[in-house]
């Protein structure tokens, strides 16, 4: 965890602490060892809210006490939990079955405790069989005993896991996961078989459509496919402390409430001048539409003025498209490309800007890279570096000599960069393989951050924000319907238009990828999730910020010891 100090104004506003597994045991610790809550205390209060949720749904849905529920424990404290949770509803009513997936002689601790008060009220466990096979007898009658249910408690796994569910749990999961289609079953702290840092599937994982997590939400939860699986979210405050006095999380959710705090003032004395001048340094042939689109995106972000530096013979498509910007024309290359003579006109055109896009659909032709490795140690303000301006610096340095250390271009620079990869881009600069860039998203984007010595917002599904003191933000909003050309660009264009309007890196980015998804989201609850144009997610985005500072200025009302995640 992170000392505080120097934080992001992000990290200050508003948001989510997000938790590591190993964070998680550090707040434990505190918490018993140096607040003196008994352990044993926090397992009844997290049973105790686990039975509660299950309470709430079995009432939702008309059943009253004539609900079912079946808990399914581990051996560990996630398992305890269960025990509790079964005990609390047995006592007020309801139909209890409990399975357990290992001998209760196998239980230790405070989880052996609470198994022993709810044998002591006659709920005598079955125990699921270590060969256990869903084709096999046995599987069938698990099948049956968990198709009664109502609802079924997943408490077989917490933020313990960190290897592949295998034995008797793998095909009980699959079991599980047969009758969740409909059957409500609600995971205890995150959804069996999940990683908790990193949101990906252990082997076989529950697929939850509630989970309520325990004190603080885990890193997991907030990524694909950890989110999907988890359904809806709420988070239970059961008594274990959320930072310590010298630490806080080094890893942050936004919240709707918070973003509207950090995004940038607007005064009503304020004119063109006051929210700054946008560089766009983009397109080639046949790519015009990503210069447009980055200029369409900083406009609506808030940016006061906007210029459009592209190729010669490009400047008339953009003087039509884009009638808000200004434009420039470059020295371009036979195929319509930037060619090495535009240098000394885009530092001069750069002077007086706040803030240079550089990358969008400016193609791969190696005097026009060769340009873009040149420009980067020279502009002194702030770049948005994307598409082929960041494969311009796989494997070469600024005058084009392959190295080991193609990155270091960005660590000199005198102003501040930002990095927007999806993750072939940045595993090419990391040189890991996709698959490595998508089994740790976190870890991926703290690396290049630290490389590079700037701020990465790594796109995809929750967007990793990440600089190089190790901070992070996860974007919980957007959606499929981003996965479409051009929504890169218009994400291009906000976080420089931010970046002009005065925010410091790290927010520019965590910010333009909230109000970038949250725009799509809107969009896509109206419209679905096929068919978003990102000329249509540039438009969205001005009522979308109206919406997120109105949300700032409201209340924000205590919901008690359970919380809905993210918005609350």
């Amino acid at each position: 965890m992170k000392q505080k100090n120097q934080l992001p104004l992000s990290f200050q506003s508003d948001a989510w602490n997000l938790v590591s597994a190993q964070e998680m045991r550090s707040l434990d610790g505190y918490t018993i060892e140096t607040l003196d809550v008994p352990g044993g205390l926090l397992m009844e209060s997290a049973g105790r809210a686990v039975a509660e949720e299950a309470i709430e749904v079995l009432n939702d849905a008309g059943l009253g006490r004539e609900g079912r529920v079946s808990v399914l424990c581990g051996a560990g404290n996630n398992g305890g939990d269960g025990y509790v949770a079964a005990r609390h509803l047995h006592m007020a009513g309801y139909s209890v079955r409990i399975l357990s997936t290992k001998p209760t002689t196998d239980l230790k601790g405070d989880a052996a405790a609470n198994f022993k008060r709810a044998l002591h009220l006659g709920l005598d466990p079955f125990v699921v069989p270590a060969s256990l096979s869903e084709d096999g007898e046995q599987g069938a009658e698990l099948l049956s005993l968990l198709s009664a249910s109502d609802v079924i408690i997943d408490a077989i796994f917490g933020t313990g896991l960190d290897r592949e569910v295998t034995g008797n749990v793998a095909p009980l999961i699959r079991i599980l996961n047969d009758v969740a289609e409909d059957i409500c079953v609600i995971a205890v702290d995150l959804p069996s078989g999940l990683h908790a840092d990193r949101g990906i599937c252990l082997g076989e994982t529950v697929r939850a459509t509630r989970t309520l997590t325990l004190g603080s939400p885990k890193l997991g939860l907030c990524l694909e496919p950890g989110r999907s699986l988890s359904g809806k979210i709420r988070v239970a405050r059961i008594g274990i402390a959320e930072e310590t006095p010298e630490t806080v999380s080094s890893a942050r959710l936004l919240r709707k409430r918070g973003v509207g705090q950090v995004l940038p003032e607007r005064s009503p004395s304020n004119h063109k001048g006051s929210f700054g001048h946008v560089l766009v340094v983009a397109g080639s042939s046949g790519k015009t539409g990503a210069a447009a689109l980055a200029a369409w995106g900083a406009g609506r972000g808030g940016a006061g003025l906007i210029t459009v530096a592209v190729p010669h013979t490009l400047q008339p498509i953009l003087e039509t498209k884009c009638t808000e910007a200004m434009t420039t024309s470059l020295a371009e290359t036979a195929r319509h490309g930037l060619a090495l003579e535009a240098e000394k006109a885009v530092l001069e055109v750069a002077q007086g800007k706040q803030c240079v896009a550089l990358g969008p659909g400016i193609g791969q032709e190696a005097e026009t890279q060769e340009l873009i490795r040149r420009l980067l140690p020279q502009i002194e303000i702030p770049v948005v570096l994307d598409a082929d301006g960041l494969n311009a610096l796989v494997g070469f340095g600024p005058e084009g000599v392959e190295q080991s250390d193609p990155l270091r271009v960005l660590r000199e620079r005198s102003a501040q960069s930002v990095l927007t990869p999806h993750p072939g881009e940045a595993s090419r600069l990391l040189d890991w393989t996709n698959r490595e860039i998508n089994q740790d998203r976190v870890a991926a984007a703290r690396e290049l951050a630290l490389r590079a010595g700037c701020v990465v917002l790594l796109k995809g599904p929750g967007s990793v924000i990440a600089d190089a003191h190790g901070h992070v933000v996860i974007n919980p909003t957007g959606d499929v319907s981003l996965a479409t050309g051009g929504t890169g660009d218009v994400l291009t264009g906000l976080v420089a238009s931010f970046l002009a309007q005065g925010l410091e890196a790290f927010d520019a980015a965590a910010l333009a990828a909230y109000v970038h998804g949250f725009a799509a989201d809107r969009i896509s609850s109206r419209s679905g999730s096929a068919g978003l144009l990102a000329e249509e997610l540039s438009q969205a985005i001005p009522p979308c910020m109206k919406e997120l500072r109105e949300a700032a200025s409201a209340p924000d009302l205590d919901p008690g010891f359970v919380m809905s995640f993210p918005e609350a």
